[in-house]
């Protein structure tokens, strides 16, 4: 008799240890199936101040520009003291898009931000051309 409870009490934890591993291992993949569905959280961040070169390669505007840009959350905007409008904003991926407005004139750019750098396109009115920017601060 003594031995007989012996061997359910065995049996009863071997069943209960089984049965919290498997759980265990099912929480994990729960957790892991969690993560791998959760966006990436370590996306590159754009935010900052930023000098912007603009190079005019057709049309009869000035050779080149150069503009102070602050990115915010992704949003940009004029960070200089000139009458510029400058709004856009930079996708998670670098992706970039922008326009840059003074009264009734006004140019957009798209292109691509890797780390403090960038590099793109650029067209308004009859002219268009290339731009190059670096990150200079936060």
């Amino acid at each position: 008799m003594v031995a007989f409870r012996i061997s359910l009490a065995r049996r009863a934890l071997l069943t209960f240890a089984m049965a919290s591993a498997a759980c265990a291992a099912s929480v994990a993949s729960v957790a892991s199936v969690a993560f791998a569905a959760t966006p990436n959280v370590a996306l590159p961040h754009y935010d900052g101040l930023w000098s912007v070169s603009i190079i005019t390669e057709k049309g009869d505007c000035d050779r080149g520009y150069r503009y102070p840009i602050r990115i915010s959350h992704g949003f940009l905007g004029n960070a200089g003291d000139t009458a510029f409008a400058i709004t856009g904003k930079v996708e998670p991926t670098g992706f970039i898009r922008v326009t840059v407005s003074y009264g009734s004139s006004s140019a957009s750019g798209s292109g691509r931000l890797a780390g403090d750098t960038g590099d793109g396109l650029w067209a308004g009115g009859s002219c268009s051309g290339t731009w190059t920017a670096e990150r200079r601060g936060s």
